[in-house]
């Protein structure tokens, strides 16, 4: 016959592994919110596709866009069509 503290020992494992789920997902957001992250899909601070002009990332999106160029990463057609995305085709 278990005692009233058998019961339980079962569950705590649960408890313990969802504690520290919960604090390594809270410093992860406080990680992302704190660097200005959480734009994917355009629900963070920057502009979502569509918009005009260039999105606030865009100067380090075309400086690697560039490298990957330079590189030989990227075809003339693939670099200037990724240009246009950027909004940078002049």
């Amino acid at each position: 016959m278990m005692g009233g503290y058998g019961s339980m020992m079962g569950w705590t494992w649960l408890f313990w592994a969802l504690l520290i789920l919960g604090i390594v997902l809270l410093a992860v957001l406080a990680v992302r919110f704190f660097s200005g992250g959480m734009n994917r899909g355009g629900t963070g601070r920057g502009q979502g596709p569509g918009t005009d002009g260039p999105a606030p990332g865009a100067g380090a999106a075309r400086r690697i866009l560039d490298e990957r160029y330079a590189r030989g990463e990227l075809s003339t057609e693939e670099y200037r069509d990724r240009l246009k995305v950027l909004g940078d085709d002049t």
